[in-house]
C-alpha cells in the first residue's frame, strides 16, 4: 500500500496533489493550490496553480463536511485520515478537485447559504464532482476567475440561487404598423416580398 499524508496525498516527493494553505491568523483567507509535481521527471519545473482564495468565515462553514466526507472514504480504503491544521494540508488530487468544487460554490455565498451548498455537494457522487471540476477548471480555474461561467454556475446550482440578482429582461418595444385588412401578415407573405 502506498504511503499517504494528510487527506490521502502521496508521501512521495514531486507527485501531483492539492494542498490547502491555512494561515495562523483567524481572519486570514484560505488558499487552495493544485501542485502538478514533477510527474516522475525531476528535471522538469514544478507547476503550482492557486485555484481559489476563500474568506475564512466561508472556509469555517464548509471545512467540517469536507473533512467528514473525505475521512469516511479514506477509512473505507484503509488509509490514514486527515484534519485541517494550521499550515499546509495536502490532499489526494481527486479529493482536491472535489474540495475546489465546494470552495468555488461557497466563494459567492453567504454563511447561511453554505449549509445548502454543503448538503448539495455531499449529495454529489465523487465522479460528478470530478466532472464538474474538469469543466470549471478548463474555463475558470484560476483564483482570479471568480465571475466566469462554470465557476459562477456552481454557486447557482449548489445554493438554489435564491440570492441571485438578475436584471429583468426588457421586452423590446414593437412599432405598431397598420395592417391592411386587420390581419397579421403570414411568414410566407414576408418571403414573397423578399424580406426574409
Amino acid at each position: 500500500m502506498k504511503q499517504t499524508v494528510n487527506f490521502g496525498a502521496p508521501a512521495e516527493f514531486g507527485m501531483h496533489h492539492f494542498y490547502v494553505d491555512i494561515p495562523a491568523g483567524p481572519r486570514e483567507a484560505i488558499y487552495i493550490y493544485e501542485d502538478y509535481g514533477f510527474d516522475g521527471d525531476e528535471s522538469r519545473r514544478e507547476t503550482t496553480e492557486c485555484r481559489v482564495v476563500l474568506a475564512r468565515e466561508l472556509w469555517t462553514q464548509i471545512r467540517d463536511d469536507a473533512r467528514r466526507d473525505f475521512n469516511a472514504r479514506l477509512k473505507a480504503k484503509k488509509q490514514n485520515t486527515g484534519s485541517w491544521t494550521t499550515g499546509t494540508v495536502k490532499l489526494d488530487r481527486f479529493l482536491g478537485r472535489e474540495l475546489c468544487i465546494l470552495a468555488w460554490a461557497a466563494e459567492h455565498a453567504s454563511p447561511e447559504e453554505c449549509l445548502i451548498i454543503n448538503q448539495k455537494w455531499l449529495a454529489l457522487r465523487p465522479e460528478e464532482r470530478w466532472w464538474l471540476y474538469s469543466k470549471t477548471a478548463s474555463e475558470a480555474g484560476r483564483e482570479n476567475q471568480t465571475q466566469c461561467g462554470w465557476r459562477k454556475a456552481l454557486y447557482c446550482a449548489l445554493s438554489d440561487g435564491t440570492n441571485i440578482r438578475l436584471q429583468p429582461k426588457k421586452k423590446p418595444k414593437m412599432k405598431k404598423k397598420k395592417l391592411l385588412g386587420g390581419e397579421a401578415p403570414l411568414l410566407f407573405d414576408f418571403m414573397e416580398k423578399g424580406n426574409i
